[in-house]
């Protein structure tokens, strides 16, 4: 099995962060080019609402520049001296954007973070890393938050 472009989703959330770990190194043992992207929600696109676009643009300019400074920041201790990353935000919606991503760039692997949700908050945010397994060609690993078999007890 030859992996030379991985891809890591993140949303920022303890998910993501719990999957860094794992991102860094499987990057660095398959020498792989690491895509991190991180996707802003197009709330009008998800809903088919009309939103009008003057405020709705300064609010994604906002989101755009914090989620830039986030992603510099992302990973940055675990692969320290790594060169082959490539940082994108992309806007839409999530599971979607993220499986675009991942065959229009020929990703061999995506490594995602799951929160693990369920009851209402399930239904409303729905499970982006179970829509990314279930539409994605290639292999996705889901890390999900550790204690949650002790929580679910």
């Amino acid at each position: 099995m030859e992996i030379k472009r991985i891809l890591f989703p993140t949303d920022f959330s303890e998910g993501s962060a719990h999957a860094i770990p794992f991102v860094a190194d499987l990057t660095k043992h398959y020498g792989a080019k690491l895509f991190v992207v991180h996707v802003i929600y197009d709330v009008a696109k998800a809903t088919g609402w009309y939103v009008p676009h003057i405020s709705m643009d300064e609010m994604y300019k906002d989101i755009e520049a914090n989620a830039r400074k986030e992603l510099e920041k992302c990973c940055l201790e675990e692969l320290r001296g790594y060169k082959d990353i490539e940082h994108k935000i992309l806007k839409g919606v999530p599971h979607e954007e993220i499986v675009r991503f991942s065959e229009e760039n020929s990703i061999d692997m995506i490594v995602m973070g799951s929160h693990s949700r369920k009851g209402l908050d399930r239904v409303v945010f729905g499970s982006t890393a179970e829509r990314v397994v279930r539409h994605c060609h290639c292999p996705v690993l889901t890390v999900g938050l550790p204690g949650l078999k002790e929580k679910r007890k």
